[in-house]
């Protein structure tokens, strides 16, 4: 059975494997660390898979990783550069197609995932509930706080 779980677990990475750069890159916005961040997590799943004791639970386990891995990561860094939630976004009234990670860093982690992985990885919300191991109506008061709040950063400023 321990056997069955690591093929399985390899297989999800793999089969995966580009959502979880995806998801890594939102929150270190580096092509290299993103890269790092799912070398590291899939090192862990393979060594820790043994200890998880429902195979069924095994997509969201590896999610929930390396979610886990790429906050680790930030926090790792802060004392090395500037942390992302300390850059002030500067208003313009239009922004390119790579600016949505520069706002996405003006969210705190939780609320950041759930919005990579409602709108990126186009999970439903008991998935996501269920990665994040939240209820599914507080996943949903955070998506929708998100929204707003970055629906207030993307409005023009009223003059």
């Amino acid at each position: 059975m321990k056997q069955k779980i690591e093929e399985e677990a390899e297989r999800i990475l793999l089969k995966n494997y580009e959502s979880y750069y995806r998801l890594a890159y939102s929150y270190v916005k580096n092509e290299q660390d993103a890269l790092d961040i799912v070398q590291e997590s899939a090192y862990r799943i393979i060594k820790e898979c043994k200890k998880l004791r429902e195979e069924a639970y095994l997509s969201t386990w590896i999610y929930r990783i390396v979610i886990n891995a790429s906050i680790d990561f930030l926090r790792k860094q802060k004392g090395e550069r500037v942390s992302l939630d300390q850059v002030e976004i500067p208003h313009e009234d239009r922004y390119k197609e790579d600016d949505y990670l520069e706002l996405l860093s003006s969210l705190e982690e939780k609320d950041r995932a759930i919005v990579i992985l409602k709108y990126v990885e186009e999970w439903k919300m008991d998935e996501i509930a269920e990665i994040l191991e939240m209820n599914v109506n507080t996943v949903k008061a955070r998506l929708y706080r998100a929204l707003k709040k970055l629906k207030i950063v993307l409005e023009p400023e009223a003059t």
